[in-house]
């Protein structure tokens, strides 16, 4: 959640991510930080930009440390 309150709270106009994170996620999963209506900006979101891919690359890196 804090990544998605710092993109908030710096005004970045739009996110563009590969997967999402169903423990964690605060950019749609589990939470939606990114589109709060009491929060004074909302980014464009785009999310599932070769997804597959993705989730490979976060389930190998994080196999590898631990």
């Amino acid at each position: 959640a804090m990544c998605a309150g710092a993109i908030v709270l710096a005004r970045v106009p739009r996110l563009v991510y590969g997967t999402t994170d169903p423990k964690a996620g605060a950019a749609g999963s589990v939470l939606n930080v990114l589109a709060e209506p009491r929060l004074n900006h909302r980014p464009q979101v785009d999310g599932g930009l070769l997804a597959l891919e993705c989730a490979a690359l976060l389930t190998d890196f994080f196999a590898t440390r631990r």
